[in-house]
């Protein structure tokens, strides 16, 4: 399996640098090799797909805005009083 990727996002690649021990390194390139593909275009799949998931707080910014768009009415009187929040009013 080949895998293409498309970069509509940005003009330019950026090029990093990654180190593995050696043993890391000849597995890499023996799956690499299963796949029909370059290590580096492994790394470049992993990191995008890394970059691609939703953070934590894209998560929680999410589920706000769920529970936000459904609460349908909100009235100050439906408060609790403050002895029946403390126990005290019965």
């Amino acid at each position: 399996m080949i895998y293409h990727m498309r970069y509509d996002y940005c003009d330019s690649m950026k090029n990093i640098t990654v180190s593995v021990d050696d043993s890391t390194y000849r597995r890499a390139r023996m799956k690499a090799a299963e796949r029909d593909t370059s290590v580096s275009a492994l790394v470049k799949q992993f990191l995008t797909e890394l970059a691609q998931e939703e953070s934590e707080t894209e998560r929680l910014k999410r589920e706000e805005a769920g529970l936000r768009a459904s609460i349908r009415s909100f009235r100050a009187s439906d408060r609790l009083s403050r002895d029946d929040i403390h126990g005290r009013g019965t």
